[in-house]
């Protein structure tokens, strides 16, 4: 670990020395990345579970900075069961994002690299781990078998080119084959109709910013499902939106979803989205999965201190509370990770093992993970929660 003045900067010395390591050891994973004719053999894999869309196995994804190495994502594991959808939920800095996005190995390279762990996607006949796939299959998967809503369709969308032709792109880049200019029009019309945009002929010739926040989103959901993909990952869909838009738009992805029969990876910090449309709840905090389960696990028999501090920090009509009970402190600096539980700081019930002692997932009851030296304790079942 790299060391700091009294003050907590770095010294130039120091800051140059840790570059340069941090830039050996991304050349060499960049130089592996690069590679051309990479064999199939490679990066094909087995999925533990054929019925699971893509599963995540101890995955680590850091940055290596110019401060030293930031561990984005820690380990993580869980899957999502075809035709499902499981909600990734946690306070914002918490991983979320950067695993999505080293799904789809768009990571903002070559800082970031994925150093450990699998990603295996099922295509159906086979399965490809895709932290080892080369670009060019990742461009051909990116489009037909997964697809993304970004957090923010401003800066998603390019605002110098008009709606029509980036949607047009998405189809003529993914799904073009045989298909006329005219074809690709008439599938972009026809998209946007979908996702329940009236004036179709009209946005199709409009700029990005000549359209309302909902509207955007509902452009980047029509290119998200341009090709039918298998998986979808909506990452904080409704950022932004007001309420009456945020729940217009949610109920046209469930919609939709179910109408491809789409797997879906659900990013939000936002526990009643996850209540309207999720079968599997994913809790994560500081770059790792600390509780896993059914919405009925997660809601109804909630396990881990920071799930329950996450419900209780969220006002209910249902409850008489004078006052709400945030969860103390700050999330830790992914750069620096306490030892021990990575929640022991912050947790009003660690006691002296939490500091010492890293907790692996404890299966409370079937399918229903914990990550808690003390999960099934007493004192943790008998604290309740409120929901909304």
């Amino acid at each position: 670990m790299a060391k700091k003045h009294n003050d907590g900067y770095l010294s130039a010395k120091e800051s140059r020395r840790i570059s340069k390591e941090n830039r050996k050891i991304t050349n060499a994973l960049e130089k592996k990345r690069k590679r051309k004719n990479v064999p199939e053999s490679e990066y094909l894999t087995e999925m533990h579970d054929p019925n699971n869309a893509v599963e995540f196995d101890n995955l680590h994804t850091y940055f290596f900075t110019d401060t030293g190495v930031v561990k984005s994502v820690d380990g993580v594991t869980f899957s999502v069961p075809i035709g499902k959808t499981v909600g990734v939920v946690g306070e914002s800095g918490c991983g979320k994002s950067v695993t999505s996005l080293s799904l789809m190995q768009l990571l903002q390279r070559p800082q970031g690299q994925v150093v450990e762990g699998e990603i295996r996607l099922n295509l159906g006949s086979k399965a490809y781990d895709v932290t080892k796939a080369p670009d060019s299959v990742m461009q051909h998967l990116r489009g037909n078998y997964i697809s993304m809503i970004f957090q923010e369709p401003m800066t998603a969308l390019n605002p110098v080119f008009r709606i029509g032709d980036q949607v047009d792109e998405v189809i003529a880049l993914h799904d073009g084959e045989g298909k006329s200019k005219e074809d690709i029009k008439a599938r972009t019309i026809q998209l946007l109709e979908m996702v329940g945009i009236a004036n179709s002929e009209g946005v199709y010739k409009m700029f990005p910013h000549e359209l309302s926040g909902g509207m955007r989103q509902r452009v980047m959901i029509a290119m998200a499902l341009a090709c039918k993909p298998d998986l979808l990952l909506a990452d904080e869909p409704t950022t932004a939106l007001d309420v009456t838009i945020q729940a217009q738009v949610m109920r046209m992805i469930n919609d939709l979803k179910r109408e491809f029969n789409t797997s879906m990876i659900l990013i939000t910090h936002d526990l009643g989205i996850v209540a309207e449309s999720c079968d599997q709840v994913a809790i994560m905090y500081a770059g790792e999965i600390v509780e896993y389960g059914s919405l009925e696990d997660i809601f109804d028999h909630t396990a881990h201190p920071y799930t329950k501090g996450l419900f209780n920090s969220i006002p209910s009509l249902d409850k008489d509370t004078e006052r709400l009970q945030p969860i103390q402190g700050l999330m830790p600096d992914p750069a620096n990770l306490p030892e021990g539980c990575k929640f022991h700081p912050r947790c009003p019930y660690a006691v002296e093992a939490c500091a010492q002692q890293h907790p692996g997932m404890t299966e409370l009851t079937p399918g229903h993970l914990c990550r808690c030296l003390r999960c099934g304790d007493p004192i943790l079942s008998q604290e309740g929660v409120h929901h909304e």
